[in-house]
């Protein structure tokens, strides 16, 4: 079994036990620099994240924003679908334009007029979604899309991250199903190997959630949260150049 990989998903999975997203947003990047296919990635990572999701869900259910949920359903979804098939057949690179965007909505904290300019951004929900879809189908990395909008609207710390679950879990659901129906054949990893890197991500997040999530506050977590942000902002530009 590959070091590399189980060394990434051990890594991601602490970042997606703690805020809903890394595997892919971190995952991804890191073994396609390695040299690993694109759709291996996914396979490899996306039942992890959907894992891990899975469990914040059943334990913070009741905090789910169903109306922001609905609109992932929606919007988000369709375009996902569409242009993860697309991808197989074009070369896109959007990660320096997303990185940028994602560095300006963490400084939404520490700057009144950025605060002021992303709240007018934030006003037009339906596209942003959309652009939400169109850029995970493109490249796995909507997740830092998603969590800006989700720290956008300052909820609670259990409803922030289980909502980000629920929408993150339901894109990994469309992207595995896209893949197994359209991409099949491509794929080349064991069924077995795929088991034991779900089975140690779920045992990180356990573990992560009693010895980290638990212990940190609300204040504190949306600090953290926005360090987060600008983190996989400045990732994803360097990644890109």
């Amino acid at each position: 079994m590959p070091v590399d990989i189980m060394l990434t998903v051990v890594a991601t999975a602490v970042v997606q036990s703690i805020f809903g997203v890394g595997v892919l947003l971190f995952g991804m990047p890191v073994l396609l620099l390695l040299g690993h296919s694109f759709i291996d990635t996914l396979v490899i990572l996306l039942p992890i994240s959907l894992a891990i999701n899975g469990l914040q869900i059943a334990k913070h259910r009741a905090h789910i924003d169903f109306a922001f949920y609905r609109q992932i359903l929606l919007f988000t979804l369709p375009p996902i679908a569409l242009f993860l098939f697309l991808v197989t057949h074009t070369g896109v690179n959007i990660g320096v334009l997303l990185g940028a965007f994602v560095l300006f909505v963490a400084l939404k904290e520490f700057s009144d007029p950025v605060s002021r300019a992303i709240d007018a951004l934030m006003k037009y929900e339906r596209s942003y979604f959309l652009l939400m879809g169109v850029i995970h189908g493109l490249s796995s990395l909507g997740g830092s899309l998603l969590t800006a909008l989700v720290h956008h609207k300052a909820y609670p710390k259990d409803t922030a991250r289980v909502t980000v679950a629920s929408s993150y879990a339901t894109f990994a659901a469309v992207q595995l199903a896209t893949l197994f129906v359209f991409s099949r054949q491509q794929i080349d990893v064991p069924y077995s190997e795929n088991g034991i890197y779900v089975a140690v991500a779920s045992l990180v997040f356990l573990l992560a959630d009693e010895v980290l999530y638990l212990h940190i506050g609300q204040d504190k977590y949306r600090r953290i949260f926005s360090a987060f942000l600008a983190v996989s902002g400045g990732l994803l530009i360097l990644k890109s150049l």
